[in-house]
């Protein structure tokens, strides 16, 4: 999807480094799906969502900052992702602590990494229609 050739609609909300934000971001997702009448996928989108929030907590989120979820919805996919100021680029290792990207991988239909200043941007798509 490339925001710049559709309509986009586009929610956001930035969190502060901390464990319990992953379920306030997964409420703010689900009530961002409803709104846009978004009927099919959301434990995908969830799933997602958890996913990113959890591996920006966990490796890119520097102590007094926060990540950045954006959700961006066109007439096709929900576009959704979370900017992080840590160092690096996400990446799946294919081994322990966890699987969150390779999670991310199988649910969504396409996912990608995209480097900013500072930090990074990981992001995941997911094809549904908005009504």
């Amino acid at each position: 999807m490339n925001p710049q050739t559709q309509a986009a609609l586009v929610r956001e909300r930035l969190y502060l480094r901390s464990p319990q934000t992953i379920a306030a971001a997964r409420h703010f997702t689900r009530d961002t799906l409803r709104a846009w009448g978004v009927t099919a996928r959301h434990e995908d989108m969830l799933l997602c969502v958890s996913e990113l929030a959890t591996n920006a907590l966990r490796h890119g989120v520097p102590r007094g900052r926060g990540y950045l979820l954006r959700l961006i919805g066109t007439d096709s996919a929900v576009r959704i992702e979370v900017h992080d100021s840590g160092p690096g680029l996400s990446r799946i290792s294919g081994g322990p602590p966890g699987r969150g990207l390779t999670l991310v991988e199988a649910v969504a239909d396409d996912w990608g990494v995209l480097p900013r200043s500072p930090g990074k941007v990981v992001w995941c798509e997911v094809r549904v229609s908005l009504r």
